[in-house]
């Protein structure tokens, strides 16, 4: 069923703009956006300074950041070392940037590195990761130097928005000068003060063997609704809509399979809530399925998608999807939490195999 929804200038929208235009947004009950008009700007053509400023004035403050996710980071300090690695200009007292590192940090170890909130708007990345430290994290700790970035973006954290402050998204900024390619939905971004920040913390680091990187992300129903429509206004762009999956998937770099690693998550995942579907088209986000509940993209390096950051040869992005009738927000950091789980628990038991059958390798005369 297609819902048609006209939004004007006395109405505050849920995720806090407040249109001075009326638009149309039509959804279909798959997510599916039918048409949308964004209020802001001149269709065709991309937006400057002053529509940015515009898009600013309309943000609303909807969750607090401290309250949600600092205080609970501060009830870890007697397990684990967290520290603040930067601040968001915007306002650096509100917007405080914090890492958490495992005690037993050691320079012989591999490093696992779990990031949430690059799209800050996206909650169970976020507590997903925090959930993990309560939970799990400590299992993992004396195999792994283990650094865990909850919440990147902390300013759409209390936005509710995909991009920073600056309109940007900071999931296509960690490499500013990757190719361009003209229609492809992931292309990157100018650097953002949030991938800026990480990139120094991981060189301040010098770890020389990253095992595994997990990056935590949700896909919703406002990525058709705002997020998308928004995207093509300010690149001065055609909306063309698409479809929300409904369940979990994984983002995976088509230049680097890992099948059997993803199976293992996905595996892991299934236990928890259920995994997406193809459409009619065998794709999920317009992306071709390469396995079950998983989507292959570019090197994520190349694009600037912060699951390229490090060298890990076992890298990928979560999506969860919150809006599912089947799920509810417990069930998507438990989601989470178990996607990392089975990604390193996999690694491990990898790791584990190889000791074992080099120990029962015969020596060399």
């Amino acid at each position: 069923m297609i819902m048609r929804l006209l939004v004007r200038a006395s109405i505050v929208s849920p995720i806090g703009w407040r249109p001075a235009l009326v638009a149309t947004i039509g959804i279909t009950s798959a997510a599916q956006t039918e048409s949308v008009a964004f209020p802001i700007g001149i269709p065709g053509q991309p937006w400057g300074a002053t529509e940015r400023e515009v898009w600013l004035s309309r943000m609303r403050i909807q969750r607090d950041y401290n309250e949600e996710v600092v205080a609970k980071l501060n009830l870890l300090r007697e397990r684990f070392d967290v520290q603040q690695y930067g601040s968001l200009t915007h306002n650096p007292e509100r917007y405080p940037l914090y890492a958490v590192k495992s005690r037993e940090w050691a320079p012989g170890k591999p490093g696992v590195l779990i990031t949430g909130g690059v799209h800050g708007y996206e909650k169970s990345g976020v507590q997903g990761a925090i959930l993990f430290l309560q939970s799990h994290a400590e299992e993992y700790t004396a195999t792994y130097n283990l650094l865990v970035v909850p919440c990147i973006s902390p300013w759409g954290y209390e936005t509710i928005q995909r991009w920073n402050a600056q309109a940007v998204d900071p999931n296509r900024s960690f490499n500013p000068n990757g190719e361009v390619v003209p229609g492809r939905s992931f292309n990157p971004e100018a650097a953002t003060e949030e991938s800026s920040a990480l990139l120094r913390l991981l060189a301040s680091l010098e770890v020389k063997e990253w095992a595994c990187h997990v990056d935590l992300h949700e896909t919703t129903d406002t990525d058709e609704s705002e997020f998308r429509p928004a995207k093509a206004a300010r690149d001065g762009v055609k909306y063309t809509p698409g479809t929300i999956p409904d369940g979990f998937y994984l983002v995976a770099d088509m230049t680097n399979p890992q099948t059997e690693w993803h199976k293992a998550i996905i595996d892991g995942v299934r236990k928890v809530t259920h995994i997406a579907p193809p459409d009619a088209s065998g794709k999920i986000i317009d992306e071709p399925v390469v396995q079950e509940g998983v989507i292959a993209v570019p090197s994520p390096r190349s694009i600037g998608l912060c699951s390229g950051v490090t060298t890990a040869a076992f890298a990928t992005t979560t999506e969860v999807y919150p809006d599912s009738p089947k799920a509810d927000e417990d069930q998507c950091n438990r989601a989470q939490v178990a996607a990392i789980v089975a990604a390193l628990d996999y690694i491990s038991n990898m790791e584990r195999d190889h000791s074992a059958r080099r120990g029962h390798e015969p020596s060399e005369l």
